[in-house]
């Protein structure tokens, strides 16, 4: 059983008629006589009763063929409709991109980027999920997102990359803080001031931990959130320092930066499972960013 033989039995009931069905077909007559009949051999059953041998008159459907023709109309405008909606996708009239990013970029490098691309491609649907590369990096594995925006640090032979950015981490700190006559700031000086930093599964909590651990040093964590603001707002008011990429910081914040001694830069890429080929959707949008850095 084919779509074709589904159509042609569809043509025959709508029409009434053979001659009328093959000629809405482009169809010789004993060509679509052939089909029904091989259509009937297959299921083992007789789908149309001509009382009349093969000719027009008495054409009826047998109770058979009257349920395959309830499903051959289900199935075939399913089909139409599968088929428009791959068209649309294929054309980006449709879809959605399904992306994870840290929660930095998702807030001060992504919006008006986003806006840009949801201008461009207007029937396009944008689900963002923001959170630590842990997070991220379940989500991609888990297939929950399509994409994710991840460290160079976390790129696997599993996953498919290009180099989105290169940031700058910098130390920020309050305009009072002793730290702020200083040019550039080293590790064993950062660790020794109270900090503000990210949750478990964050990336730069990872990073900086893992420095203070290869300098034998214990830092001093008075306050941790995920809230990019409240880590700002402590900031701002003296209560703490922090590391934060430098795109976060903005001449309007009541906040001073200064960069690490020797400087530290992180390189961001965009990522997707080599074993899950990306859609047109997707490859549009890392296209876009990759276009807009």
């Amino acid at each position: 059983m084919d779509i074709k033989q589904l159509n042609h039995l569809i043509a025959i009931c709508e029409t009434g008629s053979f001659t009328r069905a093959a000629k809405r077909l482009s169809l010789a007559q004993p060509a679509l006589s052939q089909s029904i009949k091989k259509l009937e051999q297959e299921l083992g059953v007789t789908l149309i009763g001509r009382s009349q041998g093969m000719n027009d008159k008495g054409i009826k459907l047998t109770a058979e063929g009257q349920v395959l023709l309830e499903h051959a109309r289900r199935i075939v405008n399913q089909l139409g409709q599968a088929k428009a909606q791959i068209q649309a996708m294929a054309d980006l009239r449709q879809g959605e991109v399904r992306v994870a990013v840290p929660g930095m970029l998702g807030s001060f490098y992504l919006p008006s980027r986003l806006m840009a691309f949801r201008h461009r491609y207007g029937g396009l649907k944008l689900s963002l999920f923001e959170g630590g590369t842990r997070d991220a990096l379940r989500m991609l594995e888990q297939e929950e997102v399509d994409i994710a925006i991840i460290t160079a640090k976390d790129l696997t032979p599993a996953l498919n990359s290009c180099l989105l950015l290169t940031e700058e981490m910098v130390v920020a700190m309050g305009h009072e803080h002793p730290l702020c006559d200083k040019t550039s700031v080293t590790l064993e000086e950062f660790f020794d001031h109270e900090l503000v930093i990210f949750k478990p599964g964050y990336f730069h909590r990872e990073w900086l931990l893992s420095q203070a651990r290869e300098l034998g040093i214990s830092p001093t964590i008075a306050f941790e959130t995920n809230l990019i603001n409240l880590i700002k707002q402590v900031v701002s008011q003296g209560f703490a320092i922090t590391s934060v990429l430098d795109m976060v910081i903005s001449a309007k914040d009541e906040i001073e930066k200064r960069p690490f001694n020797p400087r530290v830069f992180l390189d961001l890429h965009i990522a997707w499972k080599k074993k899950r080929p990306l859609g047109q959707a997707d490859k549009a949008f890392v296209e876009f960013l990759l276009a807009n850095k």
